[in-house]
């Protein structure tokens, strides 16, 4: 009789948002109807863009404005724009995000602001940051 309520205690703390935070899974971006799957990269989070209004309207849309020229090849369909985290769970730094729309790469961290809704954070310098919020997709 002992092991039940040991039981309910451990799945009561397996339950519990601490450990229900997770930023993986696919996320809706607020400009261009955006989508980004993020998914565990060994001990770190990554993630790749999936879609957008300018892949839909292209899927073979291209890398064109990547500030390294031997990059602008590559399709955007699918390209790794978030990298190098280190954090579990609901909140991850240090990493980096890169946007195709100016061809850069920004120090990042992402944040979970209950289950649906995550905030990335890009930085050119500390102070200058930009906060997006992201939305889970359904």
């Amino acid at each position: 009789m002992r092991k039940v309520p040991l039981m309910v205690a451990v799945l009561s703390i397996l339950a519990s948002p601490v450990f229900a935070a997770d930023v993986t899974g696919t996320w809706l971006t607020p400009t261009d109807q955006g989508v980004v799957e993020i998914v565990p990269c060994g001990g770190s989070v990554c993630g790749r863009l999936v879609s957008s209004d300018d892949i839909k309207t292209n899927p073979a849309l291209t890398d064109s404005k990547n500030s390294n020229a031997s990059l602008r090849g590559r399709t955007l369909k699918g390209l790794l724009i978030l990298q190098g985290f280190t954090g579990s769970g609901g909140n991850w730094s240090g990493g980096q995000i890169y946007n195709p729309d100016d061809g850069k790469t920004y120090s990042a961290s992402l944040s979970l602001a209950g289950d649906n809704t995550l905030k990335v954070r890009g930085c050119v310098v500390v102070p200058f940051c930009e906060t997006q919020t992201w939305t889970r997709a359904k």
